[in-house]
């Protein structure tokens, strides 16, 4: 028995072969670390944001001032990465999200409560972002052998996993004692993990056809998109995921009626979709084992709107954060899909556009789902917002998917093996 239980739990566990690989070793840790911080950093802001003004609509606009930087320079920066050290792309976007942080650290500090300042420094922060994560996803296939990526994503997504469940609760610690320009300070600190790993990385001047970044590069990679219906709809069906069934912006309103406003309470929500991600995270040996991933894609994001919207009829807060977890896990192994086809399928000189566009898509959907709860529970109310949207991705998801026969069909082994 006990020989059994040892080999199924060596085909479920995550794979860390990549940890062997001291660059890669560092820049996973570094990033878990500082993720952290900046995931305490987004719950502080949200619930700041609520605290000036009262409404979920001015939470959900956080959406769209994400949402813009990440568009502009997400593109840009992939197609930047593809033409110039990655290792200093890294770095320059790195110092331009803390400074971000240390603006809203004084902000707070001083006390404005100007909710305009808040949001220009969010699309600061953004812009950062939207230049680092494209970059590092852009690396990590020249670190590793191509055996190694789907492995290395899993650790990717986990760490951040766990991130955004350490954040989130450290978020409702910090805010109860404290106050928020405590949160954005601890922030602050926990980047130097992040730096650190990227100045340790070596050198890594683009190979391949170099093209000058800019417009027409960023056009390149968009019809590269196009013309393959297996990207294009990777991209689709989690657009369809994140902008209709994303309840995120709708955990302040959540709080404040059901959970007397508790910052606690609130730390819990938002940390329940890492939750159910690092718990997959730990399990996902047989992910990348999963030939059609195209239909698998399609059903288990169907199954992530149908998970959501049953948590917006749950009333006590441990069924609510469940479900939630549930969805996380879901998207953890969807992400891990989606983010290997793109680093495998792609030929280097692409990979910083595809990255480029995959965080826009990433990052940028969730930022659309924000804005769309916002709004929609202004109009709608609270539950009818959070559950019709997680109902209408299930049926879109599907639709979409099934739709599109080499979607459907796609099967990862078969396409390595007759692709050039």
């Amino acid at each position: 028995m006990a020989i059994v239980l040892q080999s199924v739990l060596k085909r479920v566990a995550v794979d860390t072969r990549p940890l062997s690989t001291p660059a890669y070793r560092r820049l996973v840790v570094g990033q878990g670390v500082s993720f952290i911080g900046f995931q305490l950093t987004t719950v502080a802001v949200s619930a700041q944001v609520y605290a000036i003004t009262g409404s979920s609509l001015w939470v959900g606009l956080l959406g769209p001032a994400n949402l813009i930087p990440l568009v502009v320079f997400g593109l840009w920066g992939g197609a930047v990465a593809d033409a110039v050290d990655r290792r200093r792309l890294l770095l320059l976007g790195s110092v331009v999200a803390w400074v971000s942080t240390a603006a809203l650290l004084v902000h707070a500090w001083a006390r404005l409560d100007n909710v305009y300042l808040m949001l220009v420094m969010v699309a600061l922060q953004s812009t950062g972002f939207a230049v680092t994560s494209p970059t590092r996803g852009a690396i990590i296939p020249r670190l590793l052998p191509t055996g190694q990526v789907a492995p290395a994503n899993t650790l990717n997504f986990l760490v951040s996993s766990v991130g955004t469940v350490l954040g989130p609760l450290l978020a409702g610690v910090v805010l109860a004692k404290y106050d928020y320009a405590t949160a954005y300070l601890i922030d602050a600190l926990l980047f130097g993990a992040g730096f650190y790993a990227a100045v340790r990385l070596p050198r890594l001047a683009p190979t391949g056809e170099v093209s000058r970044p800019g417009l027409r590069s960023v056009v390149d990679g968009l019809r590269y998109i196009a013309t393959r219906p297996i990207v294009m709809m990777s991209f689709v069906v989690d657009i369809i995921a994140m902008a209709f069934a994303l309840p995120r912006a709708l955990y302040p309103e959540l709080t404040a009626e059901r959970f007397a406003g508790s910052p606690v309470a609130f730390g819990w929500l938002s940390a329940s979709l890492a939750i159910g991600a690092v718990v997959a995270g730990l399990f996902s040996g047989w992910v990348g084992r999963v030939r059609r991933q195209g239909l698998a894609l399609t059903f288990v994001i169907a199954l992530w709107g149908l998970t959501v919207a049953a948590a917006a009829f749950a009333q006590p807060l441990w069924l609510i954060v469940t479900l939630l977890a549930v969805g996380g896990a879901i998207d953890l192994v969807s992400a891990v899909w989606r983010q290997t086809i793109l680093q495998t399928y792609a030929p280097d000189e692409m990979r910083g556009r595809m990255q480029g566009v995959f965080m826009v898509v990433v990052a940028g959907g969730p930022r659309l789902g924000d804005l769309r709860a916002g709004a929609t529970a202004g109009v709608v109310g609270l539950v009818p917002a959070w559950a019709g949207g997680g109902l209408l991705c299930a049926v879109l998801v599907l639709v979409a998917g099934l739709g599109v026969a080499s979607f459907r069909r796609y099967d990862a082994v078969r396409d390595a093996m007759v692709r050039p």
